[in-house]
């Protein structure tokens, strides 16, 4: 045991697997077995691993210019280049990017933009954000406030009512849906029950709604057809900003270069990390409208700075990184390819649809979920989390690796580069860890007649 407090793990059952080394679509323990990453590590190594043209670009960036800072009117190239680049792909009004280290960060960041901006234009009372339950949007302060998990609140005593954190429904139909209800019907009362909650806490109130385009850790939960539609209506009416929470879904991973080109979402605020560098080091960026930009700049004047950055934010390696990887997903065209495998992954996942354990297969492009129950018929949940745990440990030794979350759904996410035939080995891999999992609950008679 080393001396590391490990995170989001159980923290009597750390140091389980010790991975070494990486390839392609493939991790490697330090027993040399090989696993199919089908995680993409957390939702982010888009590109694999080993990618020799990252690592030149790294070491290059590292011999001109190892670090420098953006703080007191210095800047450098390679944070200039990364923001630009990404101002010209994100479909925000004239975008400005600020430049962080983690999609937790840029939560944070974003949390502070629009005190900052509220507080600016006179309207200091204008603070309170709506997140939604089952949401995921990080774990410092401010975005485990945001996050809908109850494990990322217990213990912690967050300040939700200091930071004006308010709750609206998930979007998940499957598990959320009444009888005889419509996913249109139900995508009508989710925005319905959304501007209930605007009125009973006043619109003048209410800063912005924050939603992931497909939520992740909640359990890769697809919103129904017209939900964004209905939601930005609401928003809308009552002049309250669209925050897209873009860390998990950016850069291709629904099949389109964002989830908001995919849902028809159209953000004055805009999150994004993870495969932004295809995670081969940390980098994030916070965007926000032109407007909203400009209203910071008179006010900072004022008072001589604007009062918020990190150390590393714009680090001179993750922007050089960061560029790279984007231009590599243009020539490659890994969105468009991301899209095409995606439908053949989903089409190979929909297969388990009649699988005895499987009352749902949902996804999008690379991304997708199945859940685990314990009646198909009447959708009746397995009591607590272990089931997905366990068949999550049983792809593990059939080596593949995927995770158990919001609640027994079996979440898979390999690197946009998978070819059809290392999809074909991830989906009989995961066939071998369902048929045993059936096998266990049906020992332990776990099954619910």
């Amino acid at each position: 045991m080393t001396h590391m407090i490990y995170p989001t793990t159980n923290l009597k059952a750390t140091e389980q697997l010790v991975i070494e080394r990486g390839e392609g679509v493939y991790v490697y323990d330090n027993q040399g077995r090989q696993y199919l990453e089908g995680m993409s590590g957390l939702w982010c190594t888009a590109l694999g691993y080993g990618n020799e043209e990252i690592v030149a670009t790294a070491a290059e960036q590292m011999r001109t210019l190892a670090y420098s800072h953006l703080f007191g009117g210095k800047t450098h190239p390679a944070a200039m280049a990364l923001a630009d680049k990404l101002a010209g792909m994100v479909p925000v009004d004239n975008a400005q990017v600020f430049l962080g280290n983690s999609g937790s960060d840029a939560n944070d960041t974003q949390v502070k933009l629009l005190r900052y901006y509220f507080n600016a234009i006179g309207k200091p009372e204008k603070y309170k954000i709506i997140s939604r339950e089952r949401a995921y949007h990080g774990v410092t302060v401010a975005a485990a406030s945001l996050t809908g998990l109850v494990p990322n609140h217990t213990h912690f005593s967050l300040p939700f009512e200091a930071l004006g954190i308010l709750r609206t429904g998930a979007p998940h139909f499957y598990r959320d849906g009444l009888p005889g209800e419509s996913e249109e019907e139900f995508a009508s009362r989710r925005a319905q029950e959304l501007e209930d909650l605007i009125l009973a806490e006043g619109p003048e109130t209410i800063a912005a709604f924050i939603a992931e385009p497909i939520s992740g850790a909640g359990g890769v939960v697809v919103p129904p057809k017209g939900y964004f539609e209905k939601v930005q209506a609401v928003l809308r009416k009552y002049d309250i900003f669209m925050w897209d929470d873009e860390v998990i879904c950016g850069f291709g991973r629904t099949g389109a270069d964002f989830g908001a080109t995919s849902f028809g979402i159209q953000p004055q605020l805009m999150s994004l990390a993870k495969a932004l560098s295809s995670a081969y080091l940390p980098v994030s960026a916070a965007i926000v409208t032109g407007d909203i930009y400009e209203a910071l700049v008179e006010p900072s004047a004022k008072v001589g700075i604007f009062g918020h950055g990190y150390t590393y934010g714009g680090h001179p390696v993750a922007c050089a990184v960061a560029s790279k990887v984007l231009e590599i997903y243009e020539r490659d065209n890994l969105f468009e390819r991301a899209r095409v495998m995606g439908e053949y992954m989903q089409r190979k996942l929909q297969a388990f649809a009649s699988h005895p354990l499987v009352g749902e297969v949902r996804g999008m492009g690379m991304i997708a979920a199945l859940e685990l129950v314990a009646n198909k018929d009447t959708r009746q949940p397995f009591d607590g989390n272990a089931i997905g745990g366990f068949c999550a440990l049983r792809a593990q030794e059939a080596g593949l690796i995927v995770r158990a979350m919001g609640g027994n759904s079996i979440a898979l996410c390999p690197p946009l580069i998978i070819s059809e035939a290392q999809v074909d080995e991830m989906t009989d891999k995961l066939g071998r860890a369902l048929d045993e999992t059936l096998a266990h609950v049906t020992r332990e008679q776990l099954l619910v007649a």
